[in-house]
Formats: structure tokens, sequence, C-alpha cells
């Protein structure tokens, strides 16, 4: 029963995190589709061609 409760707290009002892995060609765009949901503006955003790879952590309404 407890664990119940717990669950349906956590839905309710708790934050998930949820980690999201973007794959794709090179210059397709990966790193401006992070950094627009990043931003949430509709302004241009300035990248530069990334070596490696990229970490971003963002929150969108009780996600992280």
């Amino acid at each position: 029963m407890g664990i119940i409760m717990s669950r349906l707290f956590e839905g309710l009002f708790g934050s998930k995190e949820v980690r999201i892995l973007i794959l794709g060609l090179d210059n397709a765009g990966k790193t401006t589709i992070l950094y627009r949901l990043q931003n949430e503006s509709d302004e241009a955003v300035q990248t530069i061609p990334t070596i490696g790879f990229n970490v971003e952590t963002l929150q969108y309404k009780n996600i992280k």
C-alpha cells in the first residue's frame, strides 16, 4: 500500500529524470535541436561544429 501511495505522489508532484541520446549524420542539426529545446526561443542559434560530444541538462515542466 505504501509503494502505491509513493508512486502516486511522485507521479503527481515529483519530477522525473529522463536521458535522451541524439544521434545523426554530420551537420544534421543535432546540436541546434538541443539548444533550441534548452532556450525555448524563436531566435537563431549560433553553433560551432561539435568535436567529441555535448552533455546538456534542461528542465521541461516536471521533467529534467
